[in-house]
């Protein structure tokens, strides 16, 4: 049984023949619409999501299965009953655990406690197939991953880890240019950074954004993570810097402008480079469910 908690677990093979198989059912989803039939999935959500949600429930639905929503909005998981008894509840009905979470910790809790694979659909430290589908689409756009030069600006967060820890296995170089005191995850980089190591490629850590020239990716996301309610005008000052707008682009060379979404318009990035043609944004967001279909059929039927 494998899980897919942070992104670690999974070789530069594996990883690979994840993407290809997304891309292979991307082009003749028909083929795969019984990959999954019989089988289903409990889908919990603890945060508001269009995507994730979305593409979880096409997935199995495409794949003739079945996933089953679980709204915990309301802070339920946990609370009353424990995430124990919950997995191994569930474990006894369904085939995967699908959890969008606060805490990367309950993920875990819910995998040793249950018997089924483990899917995260975002925690606070890690969104792995959200950096799958980034990088599907790097590669439907520039041709390749490995060598690839990735610079993701502003706020380091679950995101800008999995894009070091996928790039990492990969092999693609990735920096994430922050500002002083929001970097990414210290224990998250040093780990992603001894793999990077293995496959020739190098990750890096910046605070000078005028530093950001000669990449072929220009990635970026919401300056405020989902359920800090903290305004975004209240950290306009500190990441204003790291807005990705036309001029940013013009110096980096950047190929493909990426964004995980939901984008807030005019703060991390502007129209004009959102709507813009190196925009590659909402083919990301299509790719989310490719890498779904594909992240199931593996889990579910290894």
């Amino acid at each position: 049984m494998r899980h897919l908690l942070t992104g670690f677990e999974f070789s530069q093979d594996e990883y690979l023949d994840i993407l290809e198989t997304a891309s292979a059912m991307k082009k003749d989803p028909a083929k795969y619409r019984a990959t999954l039939q019989g089988r289903s999935g409990a889908i919990m959500f603890e945060k508001p999501s269009l995507r994730t949600r979305t593409t979880f429930e096409l997935a199995f639905y495409r794949l003739g299965g079945h996933g089953v929503y679980l709204d915990l909005q309301n802070g339920e998981l946990g609370k009353r009953e424990t995430i124990a008894d919950y997995s191994r509840n569930l474990c006894r009905w369904v085939d995967c655990l699908v959890g969008r979470v606060f805490a990367q910790s309950t993920l875990e809790e819910l995998a040793k406690y249950g018997s089924v694979p483990v899917v995260n659909a975002l925690s606070d430290l890690y969104h792995p197939a959200q950096a799958m589908a980034d990088y599907l689409t790097i590669k439907e756009h520039l041709g390749k991953i490995e060598g690839v030069k990735v610079a993701y600006v502003g706020d380091g967060n679950n995101v800008t880890n999995s894009l070091f820890v996928a790039g990492a296995i990969l092999g693609a170089n990735v920096t994430c240019f922050c500002p002083e005191n929001r970097s990414p995850d210290a224990a998250v980089f040093i780990k992603a950074n001894e793999i990077a190591k293995q496959h020739g490629c190098v990750l890096n850590v910046e605070n000078d954004i005028s530093k950001l020239k000669d990449f072929d990716v220009i990635y970026t996301d919401t300056w405020v993570s989902m359920g800090d309610n903290t305004p975004l005008e209240a950290v306009k000052k500190v990441y204003m810097p790291y807005q990705v707008n036309q001029n940013l682009v013009d110096k980096s060379g950047a190929k493909i402008v990426m964004h995980c979404l939901p984008a807030h318009r005019g703060y991390e990035i502007t129209d004009e480079v959102m709507d813009g043609s190196k925009s590659v944004v909402f083919d990301e967001a299509e790719n989310r469910l490719h890498i779904h279909m594909a992240v199931l059929a593996k889990l579910i039927n290894a």
